[in-house]
């Protein structure tokens, strides 16, 4: 007599409804974009508000807004009481505007419909190749932005909100050294280079990127005065040299192979042999646990025509250029670094 396989423990009852959900998921983004347009987290920083109370405080419809915040609560956005009113969770508290850590603007970012039209076209990326972004706006989307001011301003302050955790991650859990000159290539407007001179005084730094990000650095802080300065220029062309430490943090992986290796040979050639470069970015796990790499993989593939990239493949890219990867070390937050020493 035949037996029934054994259902794994991770799998839901209902595989119906758990597929169906999944479909769905556009809503979630939906929803949770309406919190953060309309602020609702820093509505909620005093207590709990009903739904009432809070439509009267954004101007938006009682019924409707109720129904979206049961729905973000039952994941986890929000929690309701016994007496119908909401309240911030964890997750919810970094939707708010007023603290450092916060994801508002990475929330805006990553559900705009500049992003959501890109995600609706991968169907055709997957036929084509190439990113769905320059199939629906006739440019890459760096190019794009040229001309779109305020798309720049929402992606810089987008990206610079969203690398905020893996600045401070990094930061920790790499062992800087005590003196030197890192430069942060491609580094935006600076969180990460912030994060390492703040906790080695005895660093100085150089930020380098195109001008928009510069124009709005991170770096003004009392206690970083007269350790830093900021370089423009274009990394496919070249990168300043006499750094003792380089990083490349959220770059590779907005980028195919042919163009990283270019990325990687333009750091070689400004670094002396046997320093380090140090790569962060996501590292694909094998097998099939769940990563958050993996959803950013899909966003690399419609946007930038980039990957996220395995163990195996980052030592390949390096060594093409030059590199000898040495480690790769986890941090607290989605990203791993990538060390690697210049031949």
């Amino acid at each position: 007599m035949a037996t029934s396989p054994t259902r794994p423990a991770d799998e839901p009852a209902d595989l119906a409804t758990h597929l169906m959900d999944q479909a769905m998921g556009h809503l979630f983004s939906a929803a949770l974009r309406t919190a953060a347009h309309y602020r609702i987290a820093d509505r909620l920083t005093a207590g709990p508000r009903t739904p009432e109370q809070l439509a009267a405080a954004t101007d938006t419809h009682a019924p409707h807004l109720r129904r979206v915040l049961r729905y973000l609560a039952a994941r986890g956005i929000f929690r309701e009481d016994t007496a119908g009113a909401y309240q911030l969770t964890p997750a919810a508290r970094q939707l708010r505007t007023d603290v450092p850590d916060s994801l508002h603007p990475a929330v805006m970012m990553l559900t705009d419909d500049l992003f959501l039209r890109t995600s609706a076209g991968l169907t055709e990326a997957v036929r084509h190749g190439g990113a769905s972004f320059e199939r629906l706006f006739g440019a890459p989307l760096f190019a794009h932005l040229e001309s779109d001011p305020a798309g720049r301003t929402l992606f810089d302050d987008g990206t610079a909100s969203l690398a905020a955790p893996v600045d401070d991650a990094v930061a920790v859990a790499y062992p800087f050294p005590e003196t030197g000159t890192v430069v942060d290539v491609g580094g935006g407007r600076g969180g990460l280079l912030r994060a390492v001179l703040g906790r080695h005084p005895q660093l100085t730094g150089v930020l380098f990127d195109l001008a928009p990000p510069l124009a709005h650095h991170l770096l003004g802080a009392d206690e970083l005065k007269g350790r830093w300065r900021t370089q423009e220029g274009d990394f496919f062309t070249s990168v300043p040299e006499g750094g003792d430490l380089y990083v490349l943090k959220h770059v590779l992986h907005d980028w195919p192979d042919d163009a990283c290796r270019r990325i990687l040979r333009g750091c070689r050639t400004a670094m002396a042999p046997g320093r380090r470069l140090l790569v962060v970015d996501c590292v694909l796990p094998p097998g099939n646990a769940p990563h958050f790499g993996k959803t950013m993989d899909i966003a690399m593939l419609t946007v930038f025509d980039g990957r996220e990239r395995n163990a195996d493949e980052f030592a390949a890219l390096l060594a093409a250029a030059d590199f000898r990867l040495t480690r790769v070390l986890p941090t607290p937050s989605f990203a791993s670094i990538v060390e690697a020493v210049a031949d």
